[in-house]
């Protein structure tokens, strides 16, 4: 059985991460100690990894429970974590589009703007924003 500082330790989170992993259910202290100390197992730490891999795929908390309860459930099968999976890839590649649509506004605006020496008055970028703003309010 783990403290919440040693399970802390052990899975590369800080204590503030498990009290909140906690609070939102994705982790439960296997029992306390009399003094009110809440211990974990080694499912505990299993399941934190499992959180910050699902993370690092890029999946929420909030899809990270939904993951959880998909594999607690007994009717669930591989193609309803496989759906899941296939809908955070279409989201992160439509992200991605967008980042790439913002990079390319980016760089034409940085090349409108090859005299740096000029009054903030004259600035190509400040004005293409603002004329930006203006058509997009008519």
């Amino acid at each position: 059985m783990y403290t919440i500082g040693k399970l802390s330790l052990l899975a590369g989170v800080s204590t503030d991460t498990l009290r909140y992993y906690e609070k939102e259910g994705l982790i439960t202290p296997a029992s306390k100690t009399a003094a009110g100390y809440r211990l974990y197992d080694d499912g505990a730490a299993r399941r934190i990894r499992f959180v910050k891999h699902a993370q690092h795929c890029g999946f929420t908390l909030a899809e990270i429970q939904e993951l959880l309860k998909l594999k607690a459930t007994d009717r669930a099968c591989c193609q309803d974590v496989r759906r899941l999976a296939i809908e955070k890839k279409l989201r992160i590649a439509h992200k991605l589009r967008a980042l790439q649509a913002m990079s390319r506004a980016l760089d034409d605006l940085i090349e409108r703007c090859k005299d740096s020496e000029k009054p903030l008055d004259d600035c190509p970028i400040l004005r293409a924003l603002e004329n930006t703003l203006q058509e997009v309010s008519r």
